[in-house]
Order: structure tokens, then sequence, then C-alpha cells
């Protein structure tokens, strides 16, 4: 009685119901965590392990690691000084660089594959002048990490950039009084202050580049041991058996809550001022 009376309370809080808020959310977090449920539900039994050792299962678990953690290097090493140029600098034509950056978010992922399909295939604007090379990208493990790049980057960018942004610009003018270069100042003053949001966006890129879809299929394709990652075993898993969709499915919701987990503590600590 003392559990119901409490929750009764809490509903009611000081003698105002709460129902209109607390009914639309039950909804909404029903259709967010009943399907999770459902997988892990489905997905415990006796051969769970089996399907998740499978060599097909391992197979597109290895891949997925290693094209994700380039994916995520390389966004890295290209997106730091973007984000930097986007949050400190002021210059004609920033609106519109930072509405090509943030485009791939809102881009369905099945246009994304089709414009690195176009841009970068053997007939592509840009592939016919690497066919001739020997350079040939799609269907290949390059073309998984440049898809996962393509749909990924926003988040590290955007990220850092807020990291970045939120910097007091009194540091970097005392910085340039003292003698210091735009390179020093990048590398000793805004790193370390805005590490949080490099981590921070690091985790969101590497999740992200983990769960591309669309945009590897249309591209890479879904060649076993060479572009099958784990959302693309999923896929085939579907058509074959459910045992090991599953199986990989629990596995990727694992690692996302995991991952997640860490951001949210990260943003907790950067909001009561942690250093």
């Amino acid at each position: 009685m003392g559990l119901l009376n409490r929750f009764t309370r809490w509903i009611t809080g000081d003698g105002r119901p709460r129902w209109a808020f607390i009914l639309p959310s039950l909804v909404l977090l029903a259709l967010l965590g009943l399907p999770i449920i459902a997988v892990f539900w489905k997905s415990i039994n006796k051969n769970f392990f089996i399907y998740a050792l499978a060599p097909t299962a391992l197979s597109a678990l290895r891949l997925s690691l290693l094209t994700s953690t380039l994916s995520t290097l390389l966004v890295m090493a290209a997106g730091l000084p973007l984000a930097y140029i986007l949050a400190r600098w002021k210059f004609h034509g920033k609106t519109a660089l930072e509405l090509l950056v943030d485009l791939p978010v809102v881009l369905p992922p099945s246009v994304a594959g089709l414009a690195l399909l176009v841009a970068f295939g053997r007939q592509g604007v840009f592939g016919r002048w690497l066919f001739p090379l020997g350079i040939s990208l799609p269907f290949t493990t390059a073309a998984v990490v440049m898809a996962q790049t393509f749909v990924s980057a926003p988040l590290f960018v955007r990220s850092v950039k807020v990291g970045f942004a939120e910097i007091d610009p009194q540091m970097e003018e005392a910085a340039f009084v003292e003698g210091a270069s735009e390179l020093q100042l990048f590398r000793f003053i805004m790193l370390p202050l805005a590490w949080r949001s490099l981590l921070t966006g690091s985790i969101l890129t590497w999740a992200r580049a983990l769960g591309e879809f669309g945009a590897t299929l249309m591209f890479a394709g879904n060649l076993i041991g060479k572009t099958q990652t784990m959302p693309l075993a999923i896929y085939l898993g579907l058509e074959s058996g459910l045992g090991v969709a599953l199986a990989l499915s629990v596995m990727l919701v694992m690692v996302s809550v995991v991952l997640l987990g860490v951001v949210r503590n990260l943003e907790k600590k950067v909001h009561v001022g942690v250093p």
C-alpha cells in the first residue's frame, strides 16, 4: 500500500493531475522500448551463442569493428580542423559550408549510397578518372569505410564544433597576445579544453558507422568477408534464418547501450563542471 500511495502522489503531483503528460509519454516509451525487449526475448534460447559465434557472424563483426574504427580515425583527422574552422573563423560562405556538412544527417541512406556510387563508381563522375589508374572503389572494403565516413562525419564535426565554440574568446586573444600561433593555440589550448566534445563526437561517430546500412549496401554491396558488416548480416539473416539476425541485433544493441552510457556520463560531467 505504501508503494501504491507514493505512486499515486507522484501521478497527481501537488493536487494537479499529470496524466496529460504521462499517457502520451508512455505511448512513445512503449514504441521505443517494446521492440528492443522483443529482440532480447526472442533471442534468448539455447542456440544464441551458436548463432553469435557462427563464422558469418564473426566475419561481419570483425569487418564492422575494423571499418568503423578506420572511418572514425579518418573523420577525426579531417573533421578536427574543419570543426575548428566552423567554430572560430568568420568568412563568407560559412553558412553554405555548414549546410554541406550537416546534409548527410538528413539524407535518406539510399540517396547517400546512390550519391557515392554516382560519384565514385567505375562510370561515375570522378570514378572514371580513377579506374584507368587501377583504382576501383565500389564493392570493396574501402567503399564500406567511405560510406560510413560519409554518414557519420557530421556527428563528429557538430559535436566538436560546439566544444570549440564554447571556449572563452578571451583565452584565444590572450594566447595571440603572448605570441602563440594558430597551430599552437589549437594544440595547447583548444584541444585540451574541448576534449570531452571530441571524445563524445568520436563515440557517436563510431556508433553511427557501426550501424550504417543503406549507403553501405548500395555502394559496397553485401559480400561476405569483404563488405558484409553486421547490419548487412542482419539483413541477410532475415532471409535465411532469424537466429543469426537476432544474435547480431542483440550484440549491436548492447554495444550501443554501452556507448550511449559513456556519452551520457560525459555530458553529465560537463554540465556539473567537473574538470
